[in-house]
């Protein structure tokens, strides 16, 4: 608390002129983040290390069940991990401007590389599961190629948008500019990513009614609908009703915000994971069963020249295995 008070001296010509300088140095007790930002470097650092660990059990699933695996699981995991990364970047970045009152370049640097890295990691994973690329087949039609032409140079304008928002003023009016390119850039891109999904839920739809294989179809259609609202909730929930929850909540408890975000990004990896595990029982990893691999029954003589004959029955996941010997 500050009290100045000025004195004008009428009886002095020319009148005098004072000058003060007052340097204000603001500080919550545990630090220079306001009460709404202090639990952030905590929060971001224990959620970073629930990444991690789940990124870890994704690649012992991924070693255990290494003869279904696929590419892009090993995309999953690598969007595990750079998320994991991203966030204890952004826990030091919180560190060091709580602690000093500004960001280390260098760290805020590596913050905004990894986030980078994580926003287009995550749209082109959910895209190319959507699309059931490397699953189901392994060529993409010229209007999902017209998607990641969309949707990669969006993400890479919504990162700059983040990163020039998180080095301006609030009260500067590029602060709020940015802040609604940003908005309006991450819907365009939330909702780009839904085209795939509904196409291959309506190729099945068609699939299943056509080719004679409608169990197994409407198997992956069951699934694809579970990601489609799975995908929508998500959405909603982290652009809508987050945002919605920090304006009605208190002000110190505006971190409940960033909370609630971080923990349903995780529900909704782990769902994904779980959805589409690289097991032979998925039946989105199942493929169509061919002529050629249904076993036939063989009649097998009691030739000498015959002794020592196995056969030999293809798998779910295209390879073989030694099933019995014959005589």
């Amino acid at each position: 608390m500050y009290s100045l008070k000025f004195h004008y001296c009428q009886n002095k010509f020319p009148p005098s002129l004072f000058v003060f300088l007052l340097v204000l140095q603001e500080k919550n007790p545990g630090g220079y983040l306001s009460a709404a930002e202090i639990p952030l470097s905590r929060l971001y650092i224990c959620m970073a290390g629930v990444f991690f660990t789940a990124a870890l059990v994704w690649v012992y699933t991924l070693m255990k069940h290494r003869y279904s695996v696929f590419k892009i699981h090993w995309l999953m995991a690598a969007l595990a991990f750079t998320k994991s990364a991203s966030l204890v970047f952004h826990s030091i970045n919180y560190h060091f401007i709580n602690t000093e009152g500004h960001p280390i370049e260098g760290w805020a640097v590596m913050y905004y590389i990894t986030h980078l890295l994580k926003g287009a990691l995550l749209f082109i994973t959910l895209a190319l599961i959507g699309t059931g690329w490397a699953f189901v087949k392994y060529i993409l039609s010229d209007k999902e190629k017209k998607i990641f032409m969309i949707v990669i140079p969006l993400q890479v304008l919504a990162n700059v948008a983040y990163i020039i928002i998180e080095s301006t003023e609030e009260g500067s009016s590029e602060y709020n500019l940015w802040k609604e390119i940003l908005f309006l850039v991450d819907l365009i891109c939330c909702g780009a990513i839904l085209f795939p999904v509904v196409w291959s839920i309506r190729h099945l739809q068609e699939a299943s009614s056509t080719d004679g294989k409608a169990a197994m179809n409407l198997e992956k259609l069951k699934l694809f609908r579970h990601y489609y609202v799975m995908i929508v909730c998500y959405i909603y929930f982290t652009r809508i009703i987050a945002i919605l929850l920090k304006i009605t909540m208190p002000f110190q408890w505006q971190w409940c915000y960033e909370f609630l975000v971080e923990v349903s990004t995780l529900i909704f990896f782990v769902l994904t994971g779980y959805k589409f595990r690289p097991a032979s029982n998925n039946p989105y990893l199942q493929l169509p069963q061919d002529e050629e691999d249904v076993e036939m029954d063989e009649v097998v003589t009691e030739s000498g020249a015959l002794e020592g004959i196995s056969k030999v029955k293809k798998t779910c996941n295209g390879r073989e295995r030694q099933k019995e010997s014959t005589l």
